[in-house]
């Protein structure tokens, strides 16, 4: 049986991706007025070689029985970047329910072995840090503790009991100071989101958080609204530190395995060797130094 949100998330993407794709840019002919900005139903059908009606059921978000095949047509005819092919491709997943033994509504807490914290901690000139797939952070190392110290002590933070970069960004008025990039940060994040919520609709941690900020704020409703999809994270970042002042750092992000069933995201931030911006992440490692290693 197919689950609500699921239907819900395959329609809105389906039909905002529809919306941005012109009849001229589709290569099809404009005749008469049209009530619709992008694309119709019946023209997304034709690109992708279906009828109307099976196209109309699918945007309806019943993708349960729908083919990979299929679904590589309609990704093509709605002209679908990597990251959002595979989007689409978990949440059909998710439809079918390729997990049976799971129960949707149980979450369990990640349980770290040591020697994560002890990869964490040989960075010595890298920020680094584990976060899960609601963008909780469960490890860090002492330079990611110093780089992050205005999340680490935002109220959000102490409220919670745990640090949450999505709450931290969209809930914290001073994380628009600390960011110097706060727009860019803010469509990473919840793309992120998005393509987890897409991956597994039974992860009830994410709907409370997505509910949480919807009702809270305004800019993350636009944005979950929007579907922009995150798989590939890296880039660079713009932090204005309290401590050490403006700084540039390129990041990656990546999974890292935990266990044999379950892999974790683990996040770095490096400088340009030889820039101010070392410089500056030096002075940073030196504060954090004398800290003890401690996971969050």
């Amino acid at each position: 049986m197919e689950d609500v949100n699921n239907r819900a998330s395959v329609r809105d993407f389906l039909m905002s991706r529809r919306a941005r794709i012109t009849p001229a840019e589709a290569g099809l002919p404009v005749s008469g007025r049209r009530r619709v900005p992008g694309l119709r139903r019946e023209e997304v059908a034709v690109l992708a070689g279906v009828s109307s009606e099976w196209y109309a059921r699918l945007e309806k978000g019943h993708i349960s029985d729908v083919s990979y095949d299929v679904l590589e047509a309609v990704a093509r005819a709605l002209r679908l970047d990597d990251e959002e092919q595979i989007y689409l491709f978990d949440l059909a997943r998710a439809a079918r329910g390729d997990e049976p033994d799971r129960k949707c509504g149980t979450t369990t807490a990640t349980v770290l072995p040591t020697t994560v914290q002890w990869l964490l901690d040989s960075m010595t000139l890298s920020s680094a840090m584990i976060s899960n797939n609601r963008l909780d952070i469960i490890a860090t190392n002492p330079l990611a503790r110093a780089l992050y110290a205005p999340m680490l002590a935002s109220p959000t933070t102490r409220e919670h009991g745990q640090a949450n970069l999505a709450r931290y960004h969209f809930a914290d008025p001073q994380a628009q100071d600390f960011y110097g990039d706060w727009d860019v940060t803010a469509n990473v994040l919840v793309g992120l989101l998005r393509t987890e919520a897409g991956r597994d609709h039974c992860e009830s941690g994410i709907s409370d958080l997505v509910a949480e900020l919807s009702s809270t704020s305004a800019e993350f409703r636009i944005r979950w609204a929007a579907h922009h999809i995150v798989i590939h994270n890296r880039g660079t970042k713009h932090f204005q530190h309290p401590t050490a002042g403006p700084l540039t750092l390129a990041y990656h992000s990546m999974e890292l395995p935990i266990s044999a069933q379950k892999a974790e995201m683990m996040t770095t931030c490096t400088a340009e060797p030889g820039s101010a911006d070392e410089d500056r992440l030096r002075l940073l490692a030196s504060w954090a130094a004398p800290q003890n290693h401690t996971s969050h």
